[in-house]
């Protein structure tokens, strides 16, 4: 038996697969998609609610304190005594809301004098102090 031969023999049976139905059915969904697919992307119009929105409030400044070897106290690098430290410290309290207190410490300094200055920070109403290091190389 000869596949696809033209010899005359009209009784044989033809066993090739006949693609004609095949591309006739994948053009008819061709264009049956062509025609759903802009009913498909159809928005829904909406009136959308408007809403206004505030920035939220600036984080104040932090606060530096720095404690050198020789236990000299600096504001912001400005030195200060002990009186004036209490002051700045009452003033930043009061400041709503309140920054926080950056202190930084030499690792000379003996840390009675650390202790102080946390005290003071308490007593004057300054609630989030951090320590700054620095990193071992």
């Amino acid at each position: 038996m000869a596949f696809g031969t033209l010899d005359g023999d009209d009784d044989e049976v033809m066993s090739e697969i006949n693609m004609t139905p095949l591309v006739d059915v994948m053009l008819v969904l061709l264009i049956i998609f062509i025609i759903t697919i802009p009913v498909i992307n159809h928005a829904v119009k909406i009136d959308l609610p408007r809403a206004t929105n505030t920035p939220n409030d600036p984080k104040p400044q932090n606060i530096n304190v720095s404690i050198d070897a020789a236990g000299k106290v600096f504001w912001n690098q400005v030195e200060v005594d002990q009186a004036t430290l209490a002051s700045n410290i009452a003033l930043a309290a009061q400041q709503q809301p309140q920054p926080e207190l950056h202190l930084r410490a030499d690792r000379e300094v003996r840390y009675e004098r650390v202790a102080e200055v946390m005290a003071a920070a308490q007593h004057g109403g300054l609630g989030k102090i951090g320590f700054i290091t620095e990193p071992k190389q």
